[in-house]
């Protein structure tokens, strides 16, 4: 009987866990088709993609350019070579610098601070490649590009002076074509005060930022397409309701930067809302020389992700990835009404040739129609049920090859997913996941420390095993009033209290919480502090109560510090001191990084950070010399069960 209800709680207990995954990857994995949304633009299917250069328009995107005066000396001239032989050759209508212009870090790369020589560096090379006189070029903030600034009139915000587009703030361009209008809304998330790094990485928009993007938004439906960009990713905004990605539910797409591929981690980070708009979250250019093309082929979106001097460029505008359609903004019933394959193609050379394979049988070459685009006559009712693989193999006079593939599919009903975790990179609020994760370890401890303080301490009866024993020690720790009070102190304090108060902007003092950081009269929400107060928590106030833990049971064992290393297992010993020293040096290196980021100041007014580490060492001491008359009935009982 007991069997066979264990069985069925363990059976209850997966069927949860199954639905709980279930439910996850259907919020965080969407598919590649969602349902229309209500107030969609209406779409006809005429005309459709055929051999004629029309309705055609493409884009550049760039992102994450980090101009350095102290890193990489090629990164300049590789942007310069990009600025005037790459958008030559790709000749695109219109160009976005998604933020992250310039690098803003000190030598050390410690500190953060404008530096005016990298703008004059980023302005003079859009000056001398003339990249604006062939297109239109818009340039955003990045996170880096506000490091350091008190407010948007000061003389240290150099984007105002140095970039093309001059202008603070999100904004709506209209790009006028002859088959219509595109709208382009810029989202400007940038923490104004700017505070040093690490603690702008979240970008935040306020109630009236929000409602200047909804009147944008509103606006923005009179054209074919509404395309957002910005520096930050959604999961990286802190928004009011009803969210930034409720208020960019009309757009076909969202392009950002300001993840770097999670340092190779993630070289693709797309998704998409549940809306149906994309989120296509580009590499950088600093380290991995990204850009993107993307274009609207008689209203159908496609882009592809590349690599600098990468060539032949090659991008199929029709058919499109079925992974990256959306019939709540687009036409895609102009697919299957289609007469030609159409594809992009650029290269400093003459391209000599396309093949087009579908399904792995080849269909011919396409030809060239006008500048890039070439085509290849197909049926497409051939194609109208289930997925279908297509390949462009493109090669150059040179002899460079370069393919191109994607799935496609005419029937809407069907679906594809994105990846688990860039959806989940991608999707996820991450301060909200933060700041609940911090609570919940916080309350843990707190609540763990209460219960031992209060609960009776258990006779040991016999030789007592691992479980016992860190029950004990627990009972232990929180009946000794010096420790107990101090470490629980130290987490309401860590929840409660400002971490540090110092010069957050240069010349002007702030403090800063686990909650977020006051600074110039302004107080920027929590974000990154939720995480670094996890990190806290995890890597130093667990253990640390962990480890005096470890040394009062050693000293309830009868053993002195010095004792204990010969008597107790050598290597256990060791490891357990090593890994606390270890610790100890990253809290006495975060206080070497605090004083290099934001000033003695800092580190001398820092309870999080300086003042830890002389009380960490205080109750080490304390916990190794704490007299024998205030552990003897605990030594005793101990002795009593050894013995026995």
């Amino acid at each position: 009987m007991v069997a066979a209800r264990r069985r069925m709680l363990k059976l209850a207990a997966g069927l949860l866990a199954a639905a709980a995954v279930a439910l996850l990857l259907d919020w965080c994995v969407p598919s590649g088709a969602p349902a229309p949304a209500a107030g969609q633009r209406r779409r006809d299917p005429l005309p459709a993609p055929g051999a004629e250069a029309a309705n055609l328009l493409w884009v550049v995107q760039v992102s994450d350019i980090h101009i350095s005066r102290f890193r990489d000396p090629k990164r300049a001239p590789d942007f310069e070579k990009f600025c005037s032989e790459t958008i030559d050759i790709i000749q695109p209508a219109l160009v976005l610098a998604t933020g992250d212009l310039t690098d803003a870090k000190t030598r050390d790369k410690l500190g953060s601070e404008q530096v005016e020589v990298e703008w004059k560096t980023y302005q003079s090379i859009l000056k001398r490649s003339r990249v604006m006189e062939k297109t239109k070029w818009i340039d955003i903030k990045g996170n880096h590009d506000s490091f350091n600034i008190p407010h948007l009139n000061s003389i240290q915000n150099y984007y105002r002076k140095y970039s093309a587009w001059h202008k603070d703030g999100s904004f709506h361009y209209i790009h006028t074509t002859p088959f219509g209008n595109y709208s382009f809304i810029c989202v400007d998330a940038t923490l104004s005060p700017g505070p040093k790094r690490p603690y702008n990485f979240f970008g935040i928009l306020n109630t009236n930022q929000m409602k200047e993007l909804s009147l944008m938004a509103t606006q923005s439906l009179r054209s074919n397409h509404t395309v957002w960009f910005g520096h930050f990713p959604t999961s990286t905004i802190i928004s009011p309701a009803p969210g930034i990605r409720a208020l960019m539910s009309s757009a076909t797409a969202y392009l950002c930067g300001h993840l770097h591929t999670l340092g190779g981690l993630m070289p693709v980070l797309h998704s998409q809302h549940h809306g149906g708009t994309l989120e296509l979250e580009l590499g950088d250019w600093m380290d991995n020389r990204r850009y993107r093309i993307l274009a609207f082929d008689h209203d159908l979106l496609s882009f592809a992700d590349l690599t600098f001097e990468e060539w032949p460029v090659v991008l199929i505008t029709n058919p499109k990835p079925f992974l990256y359609s959306s019939s709540a903004h687009e036409p895609l019933d102009k697919i299957l009404y289609s007469t030609h394959i159409r594809i992009l193609a650029f290269s400093p050379s003459v391209i000599t040739s396309i093949e087009v394979y579908i399904d792995g049988v080849y269909l011919g070459n396409a030809h060239q129609v006008s500048g890039p685009l070439y085509v290849l006559k197909w049926s497409p009712q051939n194609y109208s049920e289930g997925f279908h693989h297509i390949d462009a193999t493109v090669q150059d006079a040179s002899g460079r090859i370069s393919t191109r593939s994607h799935i496609f599919a005419m029937e809407e009903t069907l679906s594809l997913r994105f990846d688990f975790w860039p959806s989940v990179i991608l999707l996820t609020d991450h301060y909200v996941l933060a700041r609940v994760l911090f609570g919940l370890i916080v309350l843990i401890q707190i609540t763990l420390l209460i219960i031992f303080r209060y609960l009776q301490k258990p006779a040991l009866k016999e030789k007592p095993g691992l479980l016992t024993l860190t029950s004990y020690s627990l009972h232990i720790f929180s009946k000794i009033n010096t420790l107990y009070y101090s470490i629980l102190v130290l987490n309401l304090y860590t929840i409660l209290g400002p971490w540090f108060v110092g010069e957050v902007i240069d010349g002007h003092v702030g403090a800063c919480f686990s909650f977020g950081v006051f600074v110039g009269g302004s107080f920027l929400q929590g974000s990154l502090t939720f995480v670094v107060g996890i990190l806290q928590m995890l890597f130093f106030n667990l253990p640390l109560m962990a480890y005096l833990c470890w040394c009062l049971l050693l000293r309830c064992q009868g053993h002195s510090f010095c004792s204990h290393i010969r008597q107790v297992r050598h290597i256990m010993a060791v490891l357990v001191h090593l890994a606390m020293t270890l610790l100890l040096a990253w809290q006495v290196y975060s206080c070497y990084f605090l004083q290099r980021t934001y000033g003695m100041l800092a580190f001398f007014l820092s309870p999080m950070r300086t003042w830890l580490v002389v009380l960490t060492s205080a109750l080490i001491y304390k916990t190794w010399t704490l007299k024998s008359s205030e552990l003897r009935t605990y030594i005793v009982e101990m002795k009593n069960c050894q013995s026995s």
